[in-house]
């Protein structure tokens, strides 16, 4: 449970990669947050590094107290973290994609204990995108509508999971998107949405040109989430 404290203390879980990179510098600028461990799948080099402990997944259960973890890891790497949240009774933000039928349901059920927020993109931008193409699709039933996402080289999934966020938003509102996906260079991430008609078409489109975009939305739901009852949460939850 969460002290009684202004400060809620974070667990970085998927450490090592681009993501907890970022959120681990982002961290250090807020005073309503701390990092008190980070997480990286291999065992780390160095156990201590400017005064916050390292642990590789297999000494998970060693880490130290904390009110929230954030990870960003792969959709095998859930379990575990996700275990941990359940059993110390703490909060779980996270943005691994590419999730199994299996671990939707490990979410579901860990969320009737712990709050439980999962996005595919933590953009406040791609949360409000998702509403106007809801809307639109609802607005333009006939039309066609194709979802395009580039991202960097890098990337293993595709379509995107905000891609496929994106899609069921359309869905939602009637249509039945089709996807495209591109893969270069160091693209962080582009989504596009279109409606084409006769003679028309609407194009939506989001762009993030900094991978800090993800990792302060991932701060802001952690701080949120904190102090949230157990349940399955969304990004434009915390937006209401």
């Amino acid at each position: 449970m969460k002290q009684s404290s202004d400060v809620t203390r974070v667990l970085i879980h998927g450490a090592s990669g681009r993501m907890g990179q970022a959120l681990l510098r982002l961290l250090a600028t807020r005073e309503d947050l701390r990092a008190v461990a980070a997480v990286s799948r291999s065992k780390p080099a160095q156990r201590v590094v400017d005064g916050l402990p390292y642990f590789a997944v297999t000494e998970l259960h060693g880490v130290p107290a904390f009110d929230v973890a954030i990870d960003f890891s792969l959709p095998d790497g859930l379990e575990a973290i996700l275990g941990l949240c359940v059993e110390r009774g703490v909060p779980l933000v996270s943005g691994t994609t590419g999730l199994s039928a299996s671990g939707e349901r490990a979410l579901d059920a860990a969320a009737t204990t712990v709050p439980v927020l999962l996005a595919a993109n933590f953009s406040l931008g791609v949360t409000v995108l998702g509403d106007l193409v809801e809307r639109a699709a609802r607005l333009l039933q006939t039309w066609d509508c194709d979802i395009v996402e580039s991202h960097h080289k890098h990337k293993l999934d595709a379509p995107s999971g905000t891609a496929l966020a994106l899609g069921a938003r359309a869905e939602q509102g009637g249509a039945q998107p089709s996807y495209a996906s591109l893969r270069a260079g160091d693209i962080v991430g582009e989504h596009t949405v279109q409606f084409a008609g006769p003679g028309e078409r609407i194009e939506l489109v989001h762009r993030a040109t900094s991978r800090d975009v993800f990792a302060r939305g991932a701060l802001h739901a952690a701080a949120w989430l904190a102090g949230q009852a157990p349940g399955r949460y969304q990004l434009r939850d915390m937006l209401r």
